[in-house]
């Protein structure tokens, strides 16, 4: 049977209706969904955007019992094969810290989280805010093109097993370049110690969606997942979703998860953002043509990057990684270094000169994404990028990323750490100093120094080789040579 609008999007479709009422709006938001009020706003956005951007408790939207959010809610935990989802209005980045103050709260303070070293800055700050004691595991990093990976299920069953007090673990896939790991693996391995999986989804959004992109990871066995929905969902920046799974932790985690919600929920949550989520969800579950369409796009554009002689597909190495058991289909990334340039360069150049607009660069790659639906010219990307190329004709390989040092010891807890009394010092009299602040290096984009940590000599020179390499820069760094550093005072 056909469904109608109001059932297939059922808050999109009710806005859409409020939007179009003759009414008076003598509430907030301050622009009375008026043209009166706004001019400016109306004329830039256009006067729909003004009448969409309701306010939220409105009987017809979302309140009220199974009223059309509540409907739009249960149909993504439907669509993602969850017990239950939160609408998020700040991104992944608020799903992270709603995993982990639910962590916080789940088992004893006293016990660790094991946690992808890699873990998004948004799940740092989750560990800080609620106290957590970190235990770290590092994920693969490949060298050459300065960009880190996942964990094989061997290295997370050691860290498992020589923390045997652990009462979760917090794991990424797919990485920032669609590398993904083996999430079945890896919750078989949590589950059997006792502890919930949470999987850091962002990029996957798609995942499960259409039989040629990988599966999604709660049908894998991961008891969380944190999902971007803005990243290759379809859904308005800044927009995004988490999702329970139904496994045996799920009455634990459940309560804690709305706890740590209304922690981190706007009581002024963007309409317009909510709505593109109830969209976007409808556009995946039913919209498989677009997936494939997208799929076919960034295959075109596979097929022209190698036909190049001076350019090649980084995925068609991952079979060389033993962490990655497939990879998506819709991350594009792209080895650079024969035309000479950095990938940062190049992604300015291409941006600059031509309009094309890639998601992230390495020193030596670049990244592109193809959101379901999009088509484009795979022959006028590569030859603009090619064209880029220096012009003194060098095809010299790009130095490889120098190898991680191991971070110093955690003499503190993060939180402790974060919200000590700080001082900033010289780098030499920070070298044995705990640190109050977070420092990672780029490539590869792993952590180096995390508040709590001691400050140590080998760290300090690669964060320093770093820094003044080509196209190398030091996230948190408090000036751009890393020759300072916040320390507990």
């Amino acid at each position: 049977m056909t469904m109608n609008a109001s059932e297939r999007t059922p808050y999109a479709h009710a806005l859409g209706e409020f939007a179009r009422r003759e009414t008076l709006r003598l509430n907030t938001p301050g622009h009375n969904a008026s043209e009166l009020a706004s001019e400016a706003l109306a004329a830039f956005f256009g006067p729909e955007a003004l009448l969409l951007d309701a306010q939220p408790l409105l009987s017809g939207l979302d309140k009220g019992e199974n009223n059309p959010f509540d409907r739009a809610v249960q149909a993504a935990a439907d669509a993602w094969g969850a017990r239950r989802s939160w609408f998020l209005t700040n991104g992944a980045s608020q799903g992270n810290r709603m995993a982990a103050l639910a962590l916080a709260q789940f088992g004893s303070a006293e016990q660790p989280v094991i946690t992808q070293r890699s873990a998004h800055s948004s799940f740092i700050d989750g560990i800080i805010l609620g106290g957590i004691s970190p235990r770290f595991v590092q994920p693969t990093i490949d060298t050459q093109h300065g960009i880190n990976h996942g964990i094989t299920p061997e290295v997370f069953a050691q860290v498992v097993a020589e923390n045997p007090d652990a009462k979760a673990a917090y794991v990424i896939s797919p990485s920032y370049f669609g590398a993904v790991a083996d999430i079945a693996a890896l919750a078989d391995i949590a589950h059997a110690a006792g502890m919930p999986l949470i999987v850091d989804g962002a990029w996957g959004a798609h995942f499960g969606f259409h039989p040629d992109v990988p599966e999604n990871p709660l049908a894998l066995g991961a008891d969380v997942l944190v999902s971007s929905t803005h990243k290759l969902g379809g859904s308005l920046t800044q927009s995004a979703m988490l999702h329970l799974g139904e496994g045996t932790f799920a009455d634990q985690l459940e309560p804690l998860l709305e706890s740590a919600f209304s922690l981190n929920q706007s009581t002024s949550e963007s309409a317009l953002l909510l709505a593109s989520l109830d969209i976007a969800r409808d556009e995946l579950e039913y919209g498989h043509d677009r997936i494939a369409l997208a799929i076919a796009s960034a295959d075109r554009l596979r097929d022209a990057v190698r036909a190049s002689e001076l350019l090649s597909v980084v995925s068609d190495g991952f079979d060389q990684f033993p962490d990655i058991v497939t990879h998506d289909p819709l991350h594009v990334s792209i080895d650079v270094h024969r035309l000479g340039r950095s990938g940062p360069d190049l992604r300015e150049a291409l941006m600059d000169e031509f309009g094309i607009y890639c998601e992230i660069a390495s020193h030596s790659c670049i990244v592109a994404l193809v959101g379901p639906g999009m088509e484009f010219d795979a022959d006028f990307f590569v030859s603009a990028l090619v064209s880029l190329a220096a012009p003194d004709g060098t095809s010299s390989q790009t130095a490889e990323v120098l190898p991680l040092p191991a971070p110093g010891e955690m003499k503190i807890l993060p939180r402790t750490a974060f919200f000590a009394a700080r001082e900033l010092v010289p780098v030499k009299e920070a070298i044995g100093r705990i640190s109050a602040d977070s420092l990672a290096a780029y490539p590869p984009g792993i952590p180096n120094v995390l508040p709590g940590e001691v400050i140590t000599t080998e760290v300090v020179e690669f964060l320093q080789a770093i820094a003044t390499g080509p196209g190398g820069y030091v996230r948190g760094a408090h000036d751009s040579d890393v020759s300072s550093f916040w320390v507990v005072r």
